[in-house]
């Protein structure tokens, strides 16, 4: 009697559940669906890319990507929720280079740490730019360092939160020239967008991705950015480095991590999908006319330039004195 192929494959015996075992653990993660979670509040840059990489990973994982915001403690109760949940695969975790590189060392408190993780994908990153509103007199880096010493211990900077790059660069700001500037923080990079324009706030260093059509409409002055060099979609802006500022380099990402002690299978499948989300030339355009760069660096590299940036963020964040709570704030 001739058995149709998978009766047969079912009737092989014990010699084949083994390798049955291994394709299991292999490929769990198309068996269920996946959640992605965003540990900001939504209508964020973060959901613009999120969006984008998860649509695209369904289709590589032929599964349902589900995008999940978790807020609160500026990203960390959100990392802490990942922290503890299951090494399974079926959670991927929306990093940003502030949760990573600096809520470790500006939260005393978190309940999670950089070991719980496993960093997979450094999807996207930009550069933050130095933005003024009309009002103010200036087009230049001196022009507006020439109006804030006019108006010495009258001015705040304006940051997109406490506690995040854009804080500790407009702390730099003020140490390095001297400026008697106080810290005035919106809640997120939309809202700091919306209150420079507004005249809420006069200038701080802001994200690139919710003020660069006020850029171009001349809502806000862009006066430098924080890359090395002249950013491509701000080509006129000087970079910090170019005015003689290098230390005010710095670049915002957003990328995708597992919980450590995911299975080595699962993480490399996942991998796999999310390397291809990001090689999709429909998702770079995307993300490429939102003004980010596509780095697509992973794993032990990855994880070695969070270590390396961290080192320097610490230095910034003791010198600011600023000691956030993890266990609350947005």
């Amino acid at each position: 009697m001739e058995y149709p192929r998978r009766v047969f494959l079912h009737l092989v015996g014990a010699a084949a559940v083994p390798a049955f075992a291994r394709i299991a653990e292999a490929q769990p993660i198309v068996l269920r669906r996946t959640r992605m979670l965003i540990p900001l509040a939504p209508g964020g840059a973060v959901d613009v890319y999120a969006k984008l990489v998860a649509d695209q990973l369904a289709k590589t994982l032929h599964r349902t990507v589900i995008i999940e915001h978790k807020p609160g403690g500026s990203g960390n109760i959100g990392m802490q929720y990942v922290a503890h949940e299951p090494a399974d695969g079926n959670l991927i975790l929306v990093a940003t280079q502030g949760m990573t590189e600096i809520n470790p060392i500006a939260y005393a408190d978190t309940r999670w740490s950089l070991a719980d993780f496993i960093p997979l994908i450094r999807g996207v990153q930009a550069p933050l730019v130095l933005v003024a509103n009309p009002a103010i007199p200036a087009k230049t880096l001196e022009e507006l360092l020439a109006w804030i010493r006019k108006n010495r211990g009258k001015l705040a900077y304006s940051s997109f939160g406490a506690g995040r790059s854009s804080h500790f660069l407009g702390f730099l700001f003020n140490q390095r020239f001297g400026l008697d500037l106080t810290h005035l923080p919106s809640k997120g990079g939309s809202a700091q967008a919306a209150d420079l324009v507004a005249n809420h706030t006069l200038f701080g260093f802001a994200q690139l991705q919710p003020t660069l059509s006020l850029i171009r409409e001349k809502k806000l002055n862009a006066i430098a950015v924080t890359s090395p060099e002249r950013w491509r979609v701000l080509p006129d802006v000087p970079s910090f480095a170019e005015l003689g500022q290098p230390d005010f380099n710095a670049t915002i990402w957003f990328g995708l991590m597992l919980r450590a002690g995911t299975p080595q299978a699962i993480v490399d499948t996942t991998l796999a999908a999310a390397k291809a989300a990001h090689d999709d030339p429909g998702v770079r355009a995307k993300l490429e006319a939102q003004g980010f760069d596509i780095p697509g660096e992973t794993g032990p590299a990855f994880a070695a330039e969070i270590r390396s940036q961290a080192a320097h963020w610490a230095r910034l964040v003791a010198a600011s004195g600023f000691h956030g709570e993890a266990g609350g704030g947005g």
